[in-house]
This record gives structure tokens, C-alpha cells and sequence, in this order.
């Protein structure tokens, strides 16, 4: 690991891989679980996804 960054709670350093695979998993989930709430919500999505490209559109570089 890097200076300065803490151990796990359980007193032990994790591995850099360990890490990554942890963070990919919560990625998966977290895409799986948004897929869901816009396959119950379609409304709630469609806004969503109007609000954001109206952002993208009035972003500047």
C-alpha cells in the first residue's frame, strides 16, 4: 500500500488486488441495482436521462 493509507478495520493490510476486486464487485452490483430501479421506475428514468443530456448539452469544455 501507499503512505499514509490505513489498514483494514480487522487490523490487517489488504492487497492491491483484493482491493480492486472488492471495488469491481460493488461497481457490478451498484450497475445491477440502477438496470433495476429503471426497469421498475421507467417514468423516473426517462426524466433522468433528459435531465442528463440537458446537462451534457449545456456543459462547456
Amino acid at each position: 500500500m501507499w503512505p499514509g493509507a490505513s489498514p483494514t478495520p480487522d487490523g490487517t493490510d489488504e492487497s492491491d488486488a483484493e482491493r480492486r476486486r472488492r471495488r469491481a464487485r460493488f461497481l457490478r452490483d451498484l450497475k445491477e441495482a440502477r438496470e433495476l430501479r429503471d426497469r421498475v421506475q421507467p417514468r423516473r428514468a426517462k426524466t433522468a436521462r433528459l435531465r442528463h443530456a440537458m446537462r451534457m448539452r449545456t456543459f462547456r469544455w
